[in-house]
């Protein structure tokens, strides 16, 4: 397994792995200076290649979420996915999924900052995706202290697509034991209702009057309760239709941590953010020994919509040989005074 390296002059300091692709320490400063590792992950190979991994840090794919039934059809002809999560395909497989599989790193230097370039050449019917599909994921550490993550990926033949990046960010720091203190906002009026099985219902509905709405800033623990019947009972763990328009960089949400005063801005150029609070962490060990209870970290997946594929209705998620699919994201790291 390869590890990278990467700091910028005002201290921050990531490290990534090949396991997955996948974003492994960032250490960011506090309002008092303090720094923390803010994301979850393991100090060993064995640890990233363990079931204890789940997608930490890593880019996730082919298609990232769920595709109900595992099934799709495109250009007439149906593809049968594993069934990973129940009935449904999740993050691109149980064996082959993106965050799965060793890709070949470089590290680089450039104007924008200081990271680390990966690729992977996906063989068509991996995990039963139609189509050979070159990905290359590329990390920058910016001198701001923004994690700028950039998607590139081309095909041979008409296949879907859908990346994002699944760290586990918690702002108190890695092993701190709730993620519900953090104060969040997410520039989104609409969601993606689910099932009993999380796929989207196809309706595209109001978070007015509903749990889901962080249209003004608030922690995640003050009405996550309200999430207790049945198609919901896992808490947060959904897809936001972002305003604004797709294609274009803009926030898409932010987070603070009122204890330290570190805050996090999400900014991306995709339609969909999945906002995600650590339901199933289960206690297992990572770094230095730390412990991941339930709800101890939150995820903040920029994407298209879950289950695309079989929903007409939302932005497509088809790739075509001689097309470029593209994706930018970045997570810039602050910090908010205490008075």
């Amino acid at each position: 397994m390869q590890e990278f390296f990467a700091s910028n002059p005002t201290g921050v300091r990531a490290k990534w792995v090949s396991h997955g692709a996948s974003l492994a320490e960032l250490h960011v400063p506090d309002r008092d200076g303090k720094f923390a590792d803010v994301v979850l992950g393991f100090d060993d190979a064995a640890g990233w290649r363990s079931a204890d991994n789940q997608h930490f840090g890593c880019a996730t794919g082919r298609f990232a979420n769920r595709i109900a039934g595992g099934k799709f059809t495109l250009d007439g002809r149906e593809y049968q996915l594993a069934c990973n999560n129940g009935p449904n395909h999740l993050h691109g497989g149980p064996v082959r999924g993106f965050g799965k599989i060793e890709w070949h790193g470089e590290a680089f230097d450039s104007e924008l900052g200081s990271g680390v370039r990966f690729q992977y050449s996906s063989p068509d019917g991996e995990e039963g995706y139609p189509g050979t599909l070159d990905v290359t994921v590329t990390y920058t550490l910016t001198a701001k202290g923004a994690i700028r993550i950039d998607y590139a990926a081309t095909t041979d033949k008409p296949t879907i697509i859908n990346l994002t990046n699944h760290s586990y960010f918690n702002l108190a720091g890695q092993g701190a034991p709730t993620v519900l203190d953090h104060e969040v906002w997410i520039a989104a009026d609409r969601f993606t209702p689910k099932d009993e099985y999380d796929i989207p219902t196809g309706e595209i509905a109001s978070v007015g009057g509903t749990p889901l709405d962080f249209r003004q800033r608030r922690a995640l623990g003050d009405r996550i309760a309200e999430l207790g019947d049945s198609k919901q009972s896992d808490g947060y763990d959904h897809n936001f239709v972002l305003n604004g328009p797709e294609e274009m960089m803009r926030v898409a949400a932010e987070v603070f941590h009122p204890g330290s005063g570190r805050t996090m801005r999400v900014h991306t150029d995709q339609p969909g953010i999945q906002l995600y609070v650590g339901n199933m962490l289960r206690g297992q060990t990572g770094k230095g020994g730390a412990t991941y209870p339930r709800r101890s970290a939150l995820c903040l997946e920029t994407q298209h919509f879950p289950d695309s594929p079989n929903q007409p209705q939302f932005p497509t998620t088809v790739l075509r040989p001689g097309e470029t699919y593209r994706h930018t994201c970045a997570y810039e790291f602050g910090v908010e005074s205490d008075a």
